[in-house]
């Protein structure tokens, strides 16, 4: 006598058979809202630089203190440095998190230069992105470069990162 299988309903979900030699996946994270607080990131206070009071004094300079309620964090070490571009900073709008690359916490990087890279990733959060002709979104165009170019150390900031680009990179 045939064993009739029930057909599955939207309570029971169909389940594959499994080969008695294969494990159950598991997954590796579970989602939590917003992603960025599953990983253990640094916050302002580094080793030689205080990503909390370059930004204070940034807002405060450049932005009139309109820029508000971001965390400011060092991001996660890397077991391998990168070895063709490095990317020293990211904005993440949806979280308000400004991300600093921790190869930039060292002595021998200037605070003018670390002030730039936060300086740009602020400006993120205020010239808004355009989008071209194909629909990509383009967020530095020519309005934001010109705000980039008002920053005080900006020519030097841009030479001192050619110039030691490098030392970051193996």
């Amino acid at each position: 006598m045939a064993s009739r299988k029930r057909p599955a309903t939207r309570l029971q979900p169909k389940v594959a058979a499994r080969r008695p030699s294969q494990t159950p996946k598991r997954k590796a994270v579970t989602p939590r809202f917003p992603l960025q607080r599953q990983f253990d990131f640094q916050e302002a206070q580094g080793r030689y630089f205080n990503l909390r009071a370059i930004f204070n004094k940034l807002n405060a300079r450049y932005f009139r203190n309109r820029i508000k309620d971001y965390r400011l964090v060092w991001g996660r070490k890397r077991r391998v440095r990168p070895r063709e571009t490095v990317v020293f900073g990211t904005i993440q709008e949806e979280d308000r998190i400004i991300r600093i690359h921790p190869l930039l916490d060292r002595s021998f990087v200037p605070l003018w230069f670390i002030e730039y890279v936060v300086y740009h990733e602020m400006l993120h959060s205020v010239v808004a992105d355009l989008y071209d002709e194909q629909g990509r979104r383009v967020v530095h165009h020519e309005r934001f470069l010109k705000k980039e170019r008002c920053f005080h150390w900006f020519r030097r900031a841009k030479a001192w990162e050619q110039e030691n680009l490098a030392r970051f990179l193996q």
